[in-house]
């Protein structure tokens, strides 16, 4: 065992995020956006365009060529009006448009190297969640571990750190379960994927409060990412502060 687990200290993380800002997107709103449909310009859906890995994706794009990816690509602007809206010539936004597609492709080619998530509330999806759900409950970071993927990816927005693998998310993991705090959960959906609140007792009082959002990436019958946000993301989803014991 590291001595950041036997001393409760969460282990230097392998990496700093490059987006530690980001904010989960509650799925019911999602589903009045995806009502509309896209414009038949455009290249992503709204779902797709709202997924965690999309959006880090997007950061890699230099700002003006972001302007226009989203314009060209996410809301479907045709190229004259995205060219009068950004106050450039037709020409202009289609030499900054082909950069900006490859440089979000390339930052998407591992994920898109993955298995598919699978379809939402599908029985792969759902025994997925509840196996989390379990591990959870008991604090069993080894069976949380053993539902993760090899290049597995575990961050806590603001935070800027991320730990990447197996062996950074065990770490990590029996850190958090250390504390003995047991978590009861809400269910909800964030960025097309599953999601919960989670709750923890409150050691002065007789009541649950909130401890955070954990969302989930799946990839085939494994979770390739865990992100885990803090309380400012509750109110967003509709979820309760307290429960009840």
């Amino acid at each position: 065992m590291a001595p950041s687990e036997r001393d409760g200290v969460l282990p230097r993380p392998d990496r700093v995020a490059d987006v530690p800002w980001l904010e989960p997107y509650p799925d019911v709103l999602l589903d009045r956006l995806a009502d509309t449909g896209p414009n038949s310009e455009a290249r992503y859906s709204p779902r797709e365009s709202v997924s965690l890995a999309f959006i880090t994706a997007l950061q890699a794009v230099a700002p003006h060529q972001r302007a226009v990816l989203v314009l060209r690509d996410v809301l479907g602007f045709p190229a004259a009006e995205t060219a009068e809206i950004m106050q450039m010539s037709a020409e202009q936004v289609a030499s900054v448009l082909g950069p900006a597609r490859a440089a979000l492709q390339g930052r998407m080619a591992r994920c898109a190297r993955r298995p598919a998530a699978p379809a939402p509330g599908s029985v792969v999806e759902q025994d997925l969640v509840q196996q989390l759900m379990h591990a959870y409950a008991v604090m069993d970071a080894d069976s949380v571990v053993s539902l993760l993927t090899d290049d597995v990816v575990i961050s806590m927005p603001p935070c800027a750190c991320e730990y990447r693998g197996r062996r950074m998310a065990a770490q990590a993991l029996r850190v958090l379960f250390g504390s003995g705090r047991a978590y009861r959960f809400i269910a909800t959906r964030a960025n097309a994927q599953p999601a919960f609140g989670l709750y923890v007792r409150d050691p002065y009082g007789g009541v649950l409060r909130a401890d955070g959002l954990l969302v989930l990436t799946l990839a085939g019958e494994k979770i390739c990412a865990l992100s885990r946000f803090g309380n400012s993301s509750i109110a967003r989803f509709g979820l309760p502060r307290i429960l009840p014991v």
